[in-house]
């Protein structure tokens, strides 16, 4: 893992520790669907339809920009029909900064939600019905 985009932190001085960003982006999307009410985390936008991704791609739908003391977090979800988005958005803001600070020791400057879509009851069953055949 020793690319340049590796944090690198210096404080002990027995030597380095470097906590890559991909680590950091995998806090966060474990903290992102802890949350009721995502119903999955979003690769983009394809063809006007959001694209759900699968629970096993925890690093998938999230862009982080890791400095040597901070992080920045960009979230990319989609919502079950009925929760209120402000809440489930103020909810993984709220815990994606609690893992990310309680694991790293980086402070998190932002977290922002990008809402890509509303995930409906009746395509959870389909989902559901064609894991099963």
């Amino acid at each position: 893992m020793d690319n340049e985009k590796d944090l690198v932190k210096n404080e002990s001085g027995l030597g380095a520790i470097k906590i890559a960003d991909e680590v950091v982006s995998i806090i966060a999307g474990l903290a992102a669907t802890e949350i009721d009410g995502i119903a999955g985390m979003s690769g983009g936008v394809v063809g006007g339809i959001a694209e759900m991704l699968g629970r096993k791609n925890f690093s998938k739908g999230v862009k982080v920009e890791v400095g040597e003391r901070e992080a920045a977090v960009d979230l990319y979800i989609i919502v079950k029909y009925g929760a209120r988005i402000p809440d489930v958005a103020l909810a993984a803001q709220e815990n994606i900064k609690r893992a990310i600070e309680t694991m790293t020791g980086l402070s998190v400057v932002e977290v922002n939600v990008h809402v890509q879509g509303v995930n409906f009851p009746e395509e959870e069953e389909k989902v559901e019905e064609t894991r099963v055949h």
